[in-house]
């Protein structure tokens, strides 16, 4: 999820950094086994029912705007991730690029 993703005007979706302690709880929620989660090709995503946004002024659609998974974003982020790790030559352990791979694998599944 990227919490700083913007809209159309510019302006960040997510209502700022006093409002991530709702993200912490679900992730606390989650390494307790107290709720479950979507799994994509990025990993696992909160289902909405599992986030508290009593009181948040989220405009229609914003939700379904933060977990859209665009295929180029995410290809470009991947060819940045690519030469962040080239940087480290052999001295990086060869799990990361394993990881690396299936990420690119998983993303070209994305329509």
């Amino acid at each position: 999820v990227n919490w700083f993703r913007t809209d159309e005007k510019g302006k960040f979706l997510w209502p700022g950094y006093c409002e991530n302690l709702r993200i912490l709880e679900w992730i606390v929620d989650r390494c307790d086994e107290k709720i479950d989660a979507q799994k994509c090709p990025i990993g696992y995503l909160p289902k909405i029912e599992n986030i508290d946004l009593t009181g948040l002024p989220l405009p229609s659609g914003t939700w379904e705007k933060f977990f859209r998974l665009d295929k180029k974003n995410w290809t470009d982020d991947l060819d940045g991730i690519r030469e962040f790790f080239k940087q480290f030559k052999k001295d990086l352990p060869e799990e990361l690029w394993q990881e690396y791979e299936g990420l690119r694998e998983r993303i070209s599944t994305l329509k």
